[in-house]
């Protein structure tokens, strides 16, 4: 399972979407999220679905690559539809003790298992296409405005990005590290789930340990190469905004011009 999580690697291809300005994805990304939030419509889910959808096929990503980084989040969705079904008030379908299931219970875990599967993979699909450093150069083109009230723009998107590269590194330094354990007896997959967690403690302290080394070694690599800040830094590749930038801009307008509508005046 720590091997299928997707988040924060980059997946090298051939595709419009790789060769994107960061910006774009970043603001399409934001954009994308935001409206799965706005409506409870299935008309609406439809649009984001065919929205989705399209933009893999032209990612060039494989759609399976993209799905099994949902392994990791199986619990967090138990956690909530468990949540949303037995404790949103309504007209009560089933009941048994205490605990009531009602339309409207099964109404939003249906609708959240939606909004968590789309986010997961828009996000996924984000950090697929771009590189961490595209990621943060966008990031901070994105956030310069807020220089002007001093907030230092550049480190804080250099730490967004480390910490996004940081997501597979310490995953596979996990899996390391469990595998040598198994070797020595350890066992991670018998008991039920509390028994399952308390395996998963001895993890901890390596991986921990791990981590700070990893840090001490890029800030020593990075004091190296007399790196301090933002300030006065250039680029090597300067962002700027071609004719598919603009196309994609395009296309995201009128996706949101669909979702509305569809959340709007949809029939569901």
């Amino acid at each position: 399972m720590i091997r299928d999580i997707t988040l924060g690697q980059y997946y090298q291809a051939d595709s419009p979407i790789h060769k994107m300005d960061p910006r774009v994805k970043l603001i399409g990304t934001i954009c994308y999220i935001i409206s799965l939030f706005l409506f409870r419509s299935l008309s609406a889910y439809a649009v984001a679905t065919v929205f989705l959808f399209a933009v893999i096929h032209i990612s060039k990503v494989p759609f399976r690559f993209i799905t099994k980084g949902m392994k990791s989040i199986v619990i967090l969705m138990t956690i909530t539809v468990a949540f949303n079904l037995f404790l949103t008030p309504g007209d009560i379908l089933v009941q048994f003790w205490r605990l009531k299931i009602t339309r409207q219970g099964v109404e939003a875990s249906g609708y959240m298992i939606l909004r968590l599967t789309y986010l997961i993979i828009g996000s996924s699909l984000m950090t697929l296409t771009t590189t961490p450093n595209n990621l943060t150069d966008g990031m901070e083109k994105l956030l310069k405005p807020l220089s002007v009230v001093k907030v230092p723009v550049h480190e804080v998107a250099m730490m967004m990005s480390i910490a996004l590269r940081f997501i597979p590194i310490l995953l596979e330094e996990t899996d390391k590290i469990m595998k040598a354990q198994m070797a020595r007896g350890a066992d991670f997959e018998s008991g039920n789930l509390i028994q399952k967690a308390r395996n998963l403690v001895p993890l901890l302290v390596p991986l921990f340990i791990s981590a700070f080394r990893r840090a001490n070694d890029l800030a020593m690599a990075m004091e190296a190469r007399c790196y301090r800040g933002g300030e006065g830094r250039t680029k090597m590749k300067p962002l700027m905004y071609h004719r598919r930038d603009y196309c994609a801009y395009g296309t995201l307008f009128l996706y949101l011009a669909a979702i509305i509508a569809a959340g709007k005046w949809g029939p569901f």
